[in-house]
This record gives C-alpha cells, structure tokens and sequence, in this order.
C-alpha cells in the first residue's frame, strides 16, 4: 500500500499556485518557480489557503476562493493619484511599474503605473487584489517532514558557503603583530 505523505503540521511543502480573476478568468500572477514552507510554522499563505491545504498530498490541486478585500482590506481611493507626465521620471512612464514612496515619516509605501496618457500618468498604492474576487488555484509538488531547521526557518534551507568558516581562516591567515 502506496502510503502518501500528507500535509499537516511540520512538513515541509513545494507547491505552484496561480491567482486567478474570478469574474474574468484572467491569470493575474503565478509562480515561476514552487514555493517551499513549513505547514503551521510559516505564514507565507493566508490562513484561508493554509487550511485548505490541510489533509492533502502530492498531486493534488485544489482551488480556494479568496475575497481580496479580505485580504489586504477594501480599495481606498485616496491612494490613486494622477500627475502631468512631465513631473514624472522616464523610467516610471509603463503601465505595470512599481514605484516605492515615503511619507513624511518615513514609512515606505509600493504604488504601481495603473495608467498613462499623452498628458497624465496614475498611480495605484492598493494591493491590485483589492475589490476582486480571486481563486488560488495550488498544486502540491511534494511533502516531507521538515527538518529542525526547516521548521526554525519556515521553509527550505539552501546551502551556501559557510563563510563564518571562511572568515575563521582568513583571520588565522593574517600575521599577528609581536
């Protein structure tokens, strides 16, 4: 008997997903390369998604309905503004780039170019899932007990070069005065 590893607490989870438009179909992201996390020790996905994970295993594609406004909060349009073109960096003028700003604080804030004409350019500073209905569609690439580590850190560890281990011979290499 084939026994499938499935999600649930500490196991370590590679999936794809795409955020799908409701209303229109469209694909609005997707994600080029799986995401790994550790189930119930990283909030990487939203509790609506993590729950509906819960139980399944590699292989599995499921689709979870999310109101957008759940998410990140109903659209505020005092965070769209329209400006003359000219007042605008070039390499800001495409529909699709984002632009971070601060405020009198301090406090860094993503806009993004909704929209450019002969005379203005728009700014948007909701999160473009704001106002939608959206379905997450995942599939679950693969299930695994997390190790310590993983489970310390929320998802996988890639190994790098040790460079504490690198700096320890570099500090033994260097003369020492007498």
């Amino acid at each position: 008997m084939d026994t499938k590893e499935v999600i649930q607490q500490n196991k370590l989870v590679e999936l794809n997903y795409k955020v799908i438009d409701e209303k229109s179909g469209e694909v609005l992201t997707s994600v080029e390369y799986p995401i790994g996390y550790v189930h119930g020790t990283n909030a990487v996905l939203s509790s609506q998604v993590t729950a509906a994970l819960e139980g399944k295993s590699a292989g599995d594609v499921i689709e979870v309905p999310i109101d957008g406004d759940t998410l990140y909060g109903p659209r505020d349009e005092s965070l769209v503004f329209t400006d003359y073109i000219e007042n605008v960096p070039e390499e800001y003028r495409e529909v699709g780039t984002t632009i971070v700003m601060e405020n009198d604080k301090g406090d860094a804030k993503s806009f993004i170019v909704t929209r450019i004409d002969e005379k203005t350019l728009t700014v948007d500073g909701n999160n473009p899932l704001c106002g939608r209905m959206v379905i997450f569609r995942l599939e679950v690439l693969s299930v695994r007990d997390a190790t310590e580590e993983e489970i310390e850190v929320g998802g996988s560890v890639v190994s790098g070069p040790d460079v504490g281990q690198t700096m320890m011979s570099i500090d033994k290499a260097k003369p020492t005065p007498h």
